[in-house]
């Protein structure tokens, strides 16, 4: 990109009151231009934790897209890992920051929502970059941070189908069962206790499944009014639901609807694993 086309989209992506150095150094970590950022940050005319208008920071958006070198060169910077956007706001998905009134008001975690908190390894996490959560952790990022609509790393990890970062976040001591809590600042939203585990299970992700487990969490109801095991019948994937009863899912479990995991489906192979699962735990 030509320097003055960069800056007449940098117009219109960040704020006017960005510097025009501050704007280079976001679209450096955006492209992962590594000597453009080392260039702008060894100049002393760039602070490393500057922000736009909506709170975003260059780590946050080189984490968001995975570019490594990038990260490391920001963290060894200085970057304060642990920082939080602060003003609505989401990052589209070509990663440039949208003010949030500009989005419907049931604006998916997908879009990662700048209005709930996000941090660099929120961002990393929830697009599978494992060598960015490394390095993030390795220098003091919170795993147990949380979005203000209350997901997790490890939650947005599941979401994604992140074996190899879920496997990351648990070993470095991610709670298997933090429930998705909504912080009482952000109106209108529900904190419904979601897990990572049934968010893996609705998505039908059988090796994140698989690595939870491993873990023990929680296959009793919810704050939702559901379970892992209900969320599988009602997704249909068959494995899944195998995974979950041997496991020890309670297929007599009735949800908040008062409804069973079996009258929730007519496929038969799973009626037929949750009948023969009823019929054990009953002799």
């Amino acid at each position: 990109m030509h320097l003055t086309n960069f800056f007449f989209v940098s117009a219109f992506y960040f704020h006017q009151k960005e510097t025009p150095l501050a704007n280079a150094a976001f679209w450096a970590a955006r492209k992962g231009n590594l000597a453009l950022l080392q260039l702008l940050l060894n100049s002393g005319r760039v602070d490393v934790d500057c922000k736009d208008s909506l709170g975003t920071t260059a780590l946050m958006v080189a984490s968001y897209y995975g570019h490594i070198d990038c990260v490391r060169e920001l963290v060894l910077q200085g970057a304060d890992i642990n920082l939080q956007r602060e003003v609505g706001g989401v990052l589209d998905a070509a990663g440039h920051t949208v003010p949030a009134s500009s989005f419907s008001t049931f604006c998916t975690l997908s879009s990662f929502c700048s209005q709930d908190g996000g941090t660099a390894l929120l961002a990393a996490c929830q697009y599978g970059h494992v060598k960015v959560v490394e390095t993030l952790l390795k220098h003091g990022a919170n795993i147990h941070d949380q979005l203000y609509d209350g997901a997790s790393a490890i939650f947005l990890a599941a979401q994604g189908g992140y074996l190899d970062v879920i496997r990351l976040l648990l070993s470095s001591g991610a709670k298997v069962n933090q429930p998705r809590q909504v912080s009482s600042t952000l109106q209108g939203s529900i904190g419904d206790g979601t897990t990572a585990l049934l968010k893996a299970a609705i998505k039908g992700y059988n090796n994140v499944i698989e690595e939870l487990l491993k873990f023990s969490p929680t296959l009793g109801l919810l704050k939702n009014g559901t379970s892992a095991l209900h969320a599988a019948v009602l997704s249909g994937n068959v494995r899944t639901v195998a995974l979950l009863l041997e496991a020890g899912a309670d297929p007599c479990l009735r949800n908040k609807a008062n409804e069973l995991p079996a009258e929730l489906t007519k496929n038969e192979r799973i009626l037929r694993l949750l009948r023969t699962k009823e019929k054990q735990r009953k002799s």
